[in-house]
C-alpha cells in the first residue's frame, strides 16, 4: 500500500470518526433537553397552581407533538437530506425548551409543550437517518452506542435539573441555562456532521415510497416500548404494593432497569458485531421475557429489582437494532422508514402504562405486567425480521 493511499485511508477514518462524534453529541442533546424539562415538572406545575388531572394535559401535548413531529419529517429527510434537518432541529431544541418555563397558564403550557414535542420528534427521526449513515460509513453495528448517549444525556439533563432545583434556582433560569447548553453542542455536532446526500428518487425496494417489512419493524418497536413504559410507571408500584417493599428500595426496580438498559446499549454494537444481529435480538428478548418473569414469580423485592435488571438488560439492544434494520432496508427511503418505525414505537411507549393499569384493574398487576413479558417472548421469536444486508466495511 503506498503512502499517499495510506494517508488516504487515515483521513477517512478520521472523517468517520468525527462523524460519529457528532451523532453522539446529538442524542445526548436530546436526551438533556428531555431529562432537564423532566426535572423540573414540579417547579413548572407548582407556579401554574395545576392539579395532576390538568397537568397531564399538558404532559400529553409533548407525546402528541413528538408523533406529530416523527409523523411529518421523514419526506424532508430523504429529500433533503438527514443532515439538513437534524441541525437546525438540534439547534431549536435549546430554543423550544425555555418557553414552557414561561407559560402563564395550562393551554399557553400545553401549546408550548407541543412546539417541544414537534421539535423533539422530528430531531429523533433525523438523527437516527444521519446515525444510520454514519453506522453504513463505518462498516460495522455503532446503532447502540448512539442510543446509549442518549440515555446518558437524559441523566446528565436530569441530574442537572434536579442541582439548580436543589439550590432553589427557577425553572426559568434553569432552562436558559440548558437551553444554551444544548444550542452550544449542536454548533459543534454541525462542524463535524456527515452531509448526508439526499435521495435520488425512486425506491429499490418495496412498493408505495415504502420498503417491505417496516410496518412489522414498527410492531416490534412497539412491542418494546410497552415494556419501557410499563417499567418507567409500574415497576415501583409492583414492588411497593404486591412485594410490600420499603419506598426506597422500591424506587430500586426502575433504577436498575435504567441501569442495566444503559450497560446493555454499551455493549450492544461489540455484541451484535460477534454474534450478529438477528442472534442478538434473539437472546435479548427471551433475556428480558425470562427477567420480567422472574421479577413476577420470585415472590420476594430483590427478586423483584434483579427480574427489573434483566428485563432492562434485554429490552436495552433490541430497538436500536430495529431502527438500524428499517434505516437500511432502502437507503432511498431511510427517513420514511425511520419515521415509520419510530411514531409506531413511541404509541407503544405511551399505551403502555394504559395498557397495563387497565389490565391490573381487571386481573391484578403481576399478570398485568405478564404482557410486556410476552411482548418480549414475540419480539425473540420473530428477530429475524431485523435481517438486512450486511454493512460495507471502510477501505
Amino acid at each position: 500500500m503506498s503512502r499517499d493511499t495510506t494517508e488516504t485511508t487515515w483521513h477517512r477514518r478520521g472523517r468517520v470518526g468525527r462523524e460519529r462524534v457528532a451523532v453522539c453529541l446529538l442524542f445526548f442533546l436530546a436526551g438533556a433537553a428531555i431529562g432537564t424539562w423532566t426535572a423540573r415538572i414540579p417547579a413548572v406545575k407548582e407556579r401554574l397552581g395545576l392539579g395532576e388531572g390538568q397537568f397531564s394535559l399538558a404532559l400529553l401535548a409533548i407525546a402528541a407533538g413528538a408523533v406529530i413531529g416523527m409523523t411529518a419529517v421523514g419526506r424532508l429527510v430523504d429529500r433533503y437530506g438527514s443532515s439538513r434537518v437534524m441541525i437546525p432541529a438540534a439547534l431549536l431544541q435549546g430554543v423550544v425548551l425555555v418557553p414552557p418555563a414561561y407559560a402563564g397558564n395550562l393551554g399557553v403550557l400545553a401549546a408550548t409543550l407541543l412546539v417541544f414535542g414537534m421539535v423533539h420528534g422530528i430531531l429523533d427521526v433525523a438523527m437516527n437517518a444521519n446515525a444510520v449513515e454514519v453506522e453504513r460509513a463505518h462498516g460495522r453495528p455503532i446503532m447502540s452506542s448512539f442510543h446509549a448517549v442518549y440515555s446518558v444525556g437524559g441523566f446528565a439533563g436530569a441530574a442537572a435539573g434536579g442541582l439548580f432545583a436543589h439550590v432553589a434556582v427557577s425553572a426559568a433560569v434553569t432552562f436558559l441555562v440548558m437551553g444554551a447548553l444544548v444550542a452550544t453542542l449542536a454548533c459543534w455536532a454541525a462542524r463535524w456532521a456527515l452531509r448526508s446526500v439526499p435521495s435520488p428518487g425512486g425506491p429499490s425496494g418495496g412498493t408505495a415510497g415504502r420498503p417491505r417489512g417496516i410496518v412489522f419493524l414498527g410492531v416490534l418497536a412497539f412491542c418494546c416500548l410497552v415494556g419501557e413504559g410499563a417499567a418507567t410507571d409500574w415497576s415501583s408500584v409492583y414492588l411497593r404494593e404486591d412485594l410490600a417493599s420499603s419506598p426506597g428500595f422500591a424506587a430500586a426496580g426502575y433504577s436498575a432497569f435504567s441501569i442495566m438498559m444503559t450497560a446493555g446499549r454499551l455493549a450492544g454494537d461489540r455484541l451484535a458485531a460477534r454474534f450478529g444481529v438477528v442472534p442478538l435480538v434473539r437472546c435479548c428478548g427471551l433475556l428480558a421475557a425470562t427477567g420480567l418473569g422472574l421479577a413476577l414469580l420470585g415472590g420476594h423485592p430483590v427478586a423483584g429489582v434483579a427480574g427489573f435488571a434483566c428485563f432492562g438488560a434485554g429490552l436495552s439492544c433490541i430497538v436500536p437494532q430495529v431502527f438500524s434494520a428499517a434505516g437500511h432496508r432502502d437507503p432511498a427511503f431511510a427517513g420514511r422508514a425511520l419515521a415509520r418505525v419510530a411514531s409506531i414505537g413511541y404509541l407503544g411507549f405511551l399505551s403502555g402504562p394504559v395498557l397495563i393499569g387497565a389490565a391490573a384493574e381487571l386481573a391484578g398487576l403481576p399478570r398485568a405486567l405478564a404482557i410486556p413479558a410476552l411482548l418480549a417472548a414475540f419480539v425473540a421469536l420473530a428477530a429475524t425480521a431485523l435481517r438486512t444486508r450486511a454493512h460495507q466495511p471502510i477501505t
